[in-house]
């Protein structure tokens, strides 16, 4: 079997342990960079890692040939704009904060409460900022003038997020010291045993279409709030994730029939 890992970085933690599992079960792992053009014979299934345009539309030229992709190119895409996240969370009443799309960050002039400031397009190392006042806007502004946002109101939670990923239906959790607290950056703490949420998480999957992915959330008032939807996040330190994953991208390689889709293919 054929596997192909769409992204920029092979070395990733989580597609590393997975390619250890897979050569070693006798499989062939190729990685297609993002800004590659389509290959004349692609592999038999992509892990689709990178997020970026280039990337996205390279995955979904691959789903027009009949490989399968994880996630969907589609899916994948969705997820990238905050907005539409925020409005399909609230139209299949799933717990997330009340979210705005006011522009960029130099088209506000006023703040009357804590905010929590984000690119609109989810990225690496894109924007996620607490803003209380005047000042800490137009500081902010002058550092990203041109950057699209959404603006969250602030919720105060205990300064840990509550991390879920979710490979084929297994749930995998850790606590995160979150990006707003103060203090320095401790290394994750994960869960064992059945998360109290898992089945939120899950639900995440059905409603965005994700196989492989990630639900940041906060405790507030002994109940969670969905604060970011993650498409193939990374999950550190976690060899039976690997070996899920591994697992997953051999089955969907193989629905449909090979035959059929060879036949497919040469069309």
């Amino acid at each position: 079997m054929r596997i192909g890992l769409l992204t920029g970085n092979s070395v990733h933690p989580l597609l590393a342990a997975a390619t250890g599992i897979w050569r070693a079960d006798g499989h062939c792992v190729e990685q297609l960079h993002p800004d590659a053009v389509l290959p004349a014979d692609p592999a038999d299934v992509y892990l689709l890692k990178a997020r970026t345009p280039a990337a996205i539309a390279l995955a979904r030229a691959l789903e027009e040939r009949g490989v399968p992709v994880l996630n969907s190119a589609a899916a994948t895409e969705f997820c990238q704009d905050r907005i539409r996240m925020a409005h399909l969370a609230e139209a299949a009443g799933l717990p997330f904060p009340n979210t705005t799309a006011p522009g960029a960050l130099r088209e506000l002039t006023a703040i009357d409460r804590p905010l929590v400031v984000k690119s609109r397009r989810s990225r690496r190392d894109d924007l996620v900022a607490r803003i209380d006042d005047l000042a800490q806007l137009h500081a902010l502004a002058a550092a990203w003038p041109e950057e699209p946002v959404v603006l969250q109101d602030f919720v105060p939670g205990d300064g840990w997020d509550h991390k879920l990923w979710v490979v084929a239906g297994r749930v995998f959790a850790a606590r995160r010291r979150s990006e707003l607290a103060a203090g320095p950056k401790v290394p994750d703490v994960p869960v064992d045993g059945p998360h109290p949420w898992s089945d939120l998480a899950l639900r995440v999957g059905e409603v965005f279409d994700l196989e492989v992915y990630g639900v940041d959330l906060l405790e507030v008032d002994g109940t969670p709030l969905i604060v970011d939807i993650n498409a193939f996040p990374g999950i550190r330190g976690s060899v039976d994730a690997a070996r899920v994953l591994a697992e997953l991208a051999i089955r969907v390689s193989l629905t449909p029939d090979d035959h059929d889709r060879a036949l497919h293919r040469q069309q």
